[in-house]
């Protein structure tokens, strides 16, 4: 077993048998049994044409790379970034990169997040600005 995340809750006993009778009892789901194992192939093999997608994409995250960095950042705008939840780094860096390359500039997807139409919420309203 791989070794678990700092602050990891795992289900207690009740809540792991709840969470089985909830797949047990969904239609659209089922246990995958030794069998179903046995026949999973990589995709290479069965969808070379994602395999090609998926390499495109690391390769263009490695020709532009990040540089991890420390900077100090004001409280308050640090909690304002953070409000937002997971992904906080990524609309930083997506709001320094507009504000010093420009609001034409490009934005390469990371963690499915800060993909060019991601915007960060005004303070002060609900809109995206």
């Amino acid at each position: 077993m791989l070794p678990l995340k700092p602050n990891h809750i795992s289900p207690t006993p009740e809540e792991d048998a709840a969470i089985r009778a909830a797949v047990a009892s969904d239609p659209d789901t089922k246990e995958l049994a030794d069998e179903d194992w046995a026949r999973m192939r990589p995709t290479f093999e069965v969808a070379p044409h994602i395999e090609e997608f998926l390499c495109k994409e690391r390769a263009a995250r490695k020709a532009c790379p990040k540089t991890r960095v420390t900077i100090r950042i004001d409280d308050d705008v640090l909690a304002r970034l953070r409000e937002d939840g997971p992904g906080w780094q990524t609309r930083a860096n997506y709001v320094l990169r507009r504000a010093v390359l420009g609001a034409s500039s490009t934005v390469t997807p990371r963690n499915g997040v800060g993909t060019g139409t991601h915007m960060i919420k005004s303070a002060s309203s609900s809109t995206p600005r």
